[in-house]
């Protein structure tokens, strides 16, 4: 289940992001709890499985109805299940309205969803 970010899951969330690789620094991963914290245009998600938080979702909403993906992670642990497919389609059913691209850091994950035969649009990827 997709659910928002609070400051209670700051050390999760960052733990999380780390995994990134564009996330590795630590100021650079403050820099970026902080934009998520105080640019309400950047939003935070979380993915919670039985009572475990496994996976982030970060979006930058920019233009009228676009939502960007900036960052897609899941704990190592629990990768190739499908998470961040479903993690994507659960943003796509909370903004049905928007649409999903990707930056530099997660446009191979959607490259990887529509070689899949699946789109980042709709209910696909």
């Amino acid at each position: 289940m997709l659910i928002r970010y609070k400051k209670a899951f700051e050390k999760i969330a960052m733990g999380l992001l780390s995994f990134m690789p564009n996330e590795k620094d630590l100021k650079k991963l403050q820099q970026t709890m902080k934009n998520y914290e105080t640019d309400e245009s950047w939003q935070l998600f979380l993915w919670k499985e039985d009572e475990d938080i496994i996976g982030l979702l970060g979006v930058n909403f920019t233009d009228p109805k676009m939502m960007q993906i900036q960052h897609i992670s899941v704990n190592p642990s629990h990768r190739h299940q499908g998470i961040g497919k479903r993690m994507v389609n659960a943003l796509q059913e909370m903004f049905p309205d928007w649409k999903a691209s990707a930056n530099d850091e997660t446009i191979a994950f959607f490259e990887k969803c529509m070689q899949e035969g699946n789109t980042a649009e709709g209910s696909g990827c």
